[in-house]
C-alpha cells in the first residue's frame, strides 16, 4: 500500500523596512548628515557598501596624506584628534571616521550595496544586492560623493598589452608594480605625489599640463589659514564662487606644497598630454615614451546608473539647488564638489551642507506628521 503526501507551496513575501529617511553612503558626507539627523530626532539608516566604516580610505595608496591640516579636517561635533597642523595619513582618516560613527552611535548598516532606487507613489523604494527585503523611505539622501567610478581614457585600450596599466585607486606602493620605467598620466595632486614616490626607485615620466603651484606656507602660516575663510565664503551663488569654480574646472587645481623644482630634482621627466600612440606606445605631446607601467591618475566620474529617476542633466549630474533636487520631493544630494561652497566635498567642509540638508529633511518629516 502506498501513500502520497501533498506539499503545498509556501508563499513568501519579501520583507519591507520603512524609515523616514535613508542615507546612501557611509563616508564623510553620510556620517555628517547622520549626525545632524540624529540630533533632530529623524528616524534614519545609513547604508554603506563597505565592510567597515572608513574602508574607502584604507584602500588608498600607502603614503597618501590629506592636504588640509587637522584643524580643517574634522566632522561636526568631533575635531580631528591630532595637532592642528598635522597632515593625516589615509589610515588616520579611516580610523577617525570609524570612531566618529561609534561616538555618535550612528545607524550605519555595512556590507549593504544599493542596487537601485525608484519612486513609487509618495515613497522611495531601495533594493540591495543579495538581500530579499527592500527599504521604503519618505526621504533619501545620496551621500556617495561625486567621484565613485575610476576614469581611464579610451586610449588605454590602444596601448600595448605588454604595458601594465592601473588606475591610481589600485595603486598602493612602488613595490607592487612590475619592474621598469613608469608613466604617470595626470599631473594633479595625486599624479605628482605618486610620481615623486616612484621616482625614488625607477625612471618616471609625468604626463599632463603643469597646473601651477601654491606654497604650503605663506608669511609663516599654512596656506589653508589664508584660503579656508575665502573658500567658505565662496558660495555657488557668489561672484567669487562662480569665478573660482570656472577657474578650477578649466585649469585644474594647483599643487599645494609641491613646487615644480621638487619634481625636477626628483628626476621626474615632464612630458605633454597623452593623446595618441605609436605602435601601442604612448605619445605624450610630441614625445614617444616606452614605459613598463602606466598609472592613470585621471580622476573619477560620478556613477548614478542605479538611480531610476528623471533628475539628471545631459552631463549626467543631478539638477539641484544646494543639494535639494529640483522637480522631485524628498531627494537630496550631499558631498558634491562645489555643492554650495568650494569646501563642500572636503571632510572639514561637508558639515555645513550636511546641516542644511538635515534641516530640510527634518522640515519634511515634521510637515508629514502635522499634515
Amino acid at each position: 500500500m502506498s501513500s502520497s503526501i501533498s506539499v503545498q507551496p509556501t508563499r513568501t513575501t519579501a520583507r519591507v523596512e520603512r524609515f523616514e529617511t535613508v542615507v546612501v553612503g557611509g563616508g564623510q558626507a553620510g556620517l555628517a548628515v547622520g549626525h545632524y539627523l540624529s540630533a533632530r530626532g529623524v528616524d534614519h539608516v545609513i547604508l554603506s557598501d563597505e565592510a567597515r566604516v572608513g574602508d574607502n580610505w584604507r584602500r588608498r595608496w600607502d603614503s597618501l596624506r590629506l592636504y588640509t591640516p587637522a584643524r580643517y579636517s574634522g566632522l561636526p561635533g568631533m575635531p580631528f584628534p591630532a595637532a592642528s597642523g598635522h597632515l593625516a595619513d589615509k589610515d588616520e582618516v579611516a580610523d577617525y571616521l570609524e570612531r566618529y560613527a561609534e561616538r555618535f552611535e550612528l545607524p550605519v548598516r555595512t556590507n549593504t550595496h544599493v542596487r537601485d532606487l525608484v519612486r513609487k507613489g509618495s515613497r522611495y523604494t531601495i533594493r540591495m544586492d543579495g538581500v530579499a527585503s527592500t527599504i521604503e523611505a519618505d526621504n533619501v539622501v545620496i551621500a556617495t560623493g561625486a567621484f565613485q567610478r575610476p576614469h581611464v581614457p579610451r586610449i588605454a585600450e590602444q596601448l600595448s598589452p605588454e604595458i601594465h596599466q592601473l588606475h591610481s585607486s589600485e595603486y598602493h606602493n612602488p613595490f607592487e608594480l612590475p619592474e621598469g620605467p613608469v608613466l604617470v598620466v595626470g599631473a594633479g595632486s595625486s599624479g605628482a605625489q605618486i610620481a615623486l614616490e616612484l621616482a625614488r626607485y625607477r625612471k618616471v615620466w609625468l604626463a599632463g599640463r603643469d597646473t601651477g603651484h601654491t606654497p604650503r606656507r605663506i608669511a609663516g602660516r599654512d596656506f589653508f589659514d589664508w584660503s579656508w575663510p575665502i573658500m567658505q565664503r565662496a558660495t555657488a551663488t557668489s561672484w567669487l564662487g562662480r569665478r573660482l569654480r570656472t577657474s578650477a574646472r578649466a585649469g585644474g587645481d594647483s599643487l599645494i606644497g609641491i613646487p615644480e623644482r621638487d619634481i625636477r630634482r626628483a628626476g621626474v621627466v615632464r612630458v605633454g598630454r597623452l593623446e595618441s600612440h605609436r605602435a601601442g606606445l604612448p605619445v605624450c605631446g610630441d614625445e614617444l615614451v616606452m614605459p613598463r607601467v602606466v598609472v592613470w591618475c585621471t580622476g573619477f566620474t560620478a556613477d548614478y546608473s542605479w538611480i531610476d529617476l528623471p533628475i539628471f542633466g545631459e552631463d549626467g549630474l543631478p539638477h539641484h539647488v544646494r543639494g535639494v533636487v529640483t522637480g522631485v520631493e524628498g531627494l537630496f544630494f550631499l558631498g558634491l564638489r562645489f555643492q554650495h561652497r568650494m569646501t563642500s566635498s572636503l571632510i572639514g567642509g561637508v558639515g555645513y551642507d550636511a546641516e542644511f540638508i538635515a534641516e530640510q529633511v527634518a522640515r519634511r518629516c515634521d510637515a508629514a506628521v502635522s499634515g
